[in-house]
């Protein structure tokens, strides 16, 4: 028993004692990486792998020389696994370093950042791609430790070309979409932070794998788009090219609107009211409509790039809204009609309760009565010829029907 624990010991100390060393070293690093980032990022993130490669060494090395039962073979071997791991950890980790180190050269917050967001999307793809297949080479490493997995291998590799046909047809679209995001990755159709349209979501780039994209709606949506997705549909690249781009209002005026004061208008808002939204290279106001009852201006302006336009665009129609509410009443949009009866003659209003005719009578254009009226009260006349129209129950005996006449017997 107690032979068993001064071994247990050694091999904890020798472990100990190698993780002391490591943390030393990583010690020094850290404080000659005051002054570099790179030596910095390099300790912090080899740390680790490197603390368990050391630990695992040192029991292998302390294990014999403590013990002489049976079954160091097996413990090997579940070191050996453990050191294999550790080892492509520590690669993996480098790679991330050496990708981030190369990233930080090429900054996006800048106005032309066209090249950095290619060299983005590229040292993006490949940093996936290299510790997949560092995982990949890994898991084989440790496999090939095993006899029975070498003779597994043998036999796969014999019958590799069916299994590769099979493969290839079961996972058909999956390997489109590698070979889809191979290719976004390397050529220019599209690019970390690009501000595109698709499936009708304006939005921009914010992940790019191999198998898929992932799109930054403005309302804080993501968009999921497998990588086949942008090379066989079309979609809007706004900055391919160049963050800038135009944007343009249109409102619907009345004709009598003056369309120089009105661009004068435009030019004083964008350079004294945009605060910085406008990068001064377009600004104009053109008629493009002038049918109907309405004309239609459509101000013109250019941003450096999509969020600023938006923010200028909305600047633009809030202001010259106010402007022609101000200054302009008259030009806000209106209907015009013109009102003519059926028989083809000019309108003629209907008088007030005051107006009659010179002989006492009703007006002829009395809204209340037509013509079948004044008939009417024409035969009523007739047939009670105790009345008069100047009499004072005029009005009412030319309301009221005519008696019925007696029959003698």
């Amino acid at each position: 028993m107690r032979d068993n624990l001064i071994s247990l010991g050694i091999i904890a100390g020798a472990a100990v004692g190698a993780v002391i060393l490591v943390t030393v070293a990583y010690r020094i690093l850290r404080y000659l990486g005051r002054r570099s980032m790179l030596l910095a990022e390099l300790a912090r993130r080899a740390y680790p792998p490197t603390a368990v490669i050391a630990a695992l060494t040192a029991v292998w090395l302390a294990v014999p020389a403590a013990t002489s039962n049976g079954w160091h073979e097996p413990f090997f071997r579940m070191v050996l696994l453990a050191v294999i791991a550790a080892v492509g950890w520590l690669i993996a980790a480098l790679t991330d370093v050496a990708a981030e180190t190369a990233l930080r050269k090429f900054r996006l917050d800048v106005r032309d950042n066209l090249s950095a967001r290619r060299v983005h999307t590229q040292i993006t793809v490949i940093r996936r791609v290299a510790v997949a297949v560092i995982a990949v080479l890994t898991i084989g490493a440790m496999l090939v430790t095993f006899p029975q997995a070498r003779a597994v291998g043998a036999s796969v590799l014999a019958s590799a070309g069916l299994a590769g046909i099979v493969a290839a047809l079961a996972a058909q679209s999956m390997l489109g979409n590698v070979l889809a995001g191979l290719q976004l990755a390397f050529g220019n159709a599209l690019r970390l932070d690009d501000v595109v349209v698709v499936e009708g979501e304006w939005g921009r780039v914010e992940e790019m794998t191999l198998g898929y994209v992932v799109v930054r709606i403005w309302d804080e949506r993501r968009l999921i788009l497998p990588s086949s997705y942008f090379t066989s549909t079309p979609f809007q690249n706004w900055t391919r090219t160049d963050a800038s781009v135009l944007g343009t209002v249109e409102i619907d005026v009345d004709w009598s609107l003056p369309v120089e004061e009105m661009r004068r208008e435009m030019r004083r808002i964008v350079e004294g009211e945009s605060d910085g939204l406008w990068d001064g290279r377009v600004c104009v106001l053109q008629v493009t409509d002038a049918t109907g009852g309405m004309v239609r201006v459509r101000p013109l302006v250019s941003a450096a790039n999509s969020s600023a336009l938006w923010d200028l665009r909305c600047l633009v129609r809030e202001k010259l809204v106010a402007w022609v509410q101000r200054q302009q009443p008259s030009a806000l949009p209106r209907v015009r009609a013109d009102l003519e009866p059926a028989g083809g003659g000019a309108a003629q209003l209907p008088p007030t309760d005051g107006d009659s005719s010179p002989d006492g009578g009703s007006s002829p254009a009395d809204g209340a009565e037509s013509a079948a009226g004044s008939t009417r009260d024409s035969g009523v006349e007739s047939a009670d010829s105790a009345g008069s129209p100047g009499s004072p129950d005029g009005a009412d005996t030319g309301s009221r029907p005519a008696a019925p006449a007696q029959r003698s017997d």
